[in-house]
Order: C-alpha cells, then structure tokens, then sequence
C-alpha cells in the first residue's frame, strides 16, 4: 500500500483509538521527496481519511523538537 510508493523508504502505522465506527491511526512515513498527493491518494483508496498531519521535519538532519517551559514559571 503506501509502501508501494518509491518514494517511501519506511512506513510505521500505530492503532491509536477503536470506536463504535472509527479506528484511529498514527502513520510516520520516512523517505526522500514524499508526494503527499500520492499517498494521500493511496490512503483514500484504502479507505482512509486524513484529519491532521501534526509534524513535518525537513532538512539535511533530524532536529529533535524540545519541551519549552512557559514564561512565567
């Protein structure tokens, strides 16, 4: 499935949430110049929805996101 896309060097999809009507996932895909377009078409063919896409990290290195604390503590 998303897989199949050259671009895609890996794939990880984690059951998050089982409702009555839904099952959320978590997907990360790692590779080079991902298409969002075809995968997205991919997901939706499967049957999948997209609501949110929460990170994106781009560049020659991975840049660990670091915990602030706010300003009045």
């Amino acid at each position: 499935m998303v897989a199949s896309d050259e671009s895609v060097l890996g794939v990880n999809i984690s059951l998050k949430e089982v409702d009555q009507s839904t099952e959320s996932i978590a997907i990360t895909i790692e590779g080079d110049d991902l298409r969002f377009d075809v995968i997205k078409e991919i997901l939706e063919q499967a049957g999948a929805v997209i609501h949110s896409i929460d990170q994106v990290v781009a560049g020659k290195r991975f840049v660990e996101e670091v915990a602030l604390q706010p300003e009045n503590t």
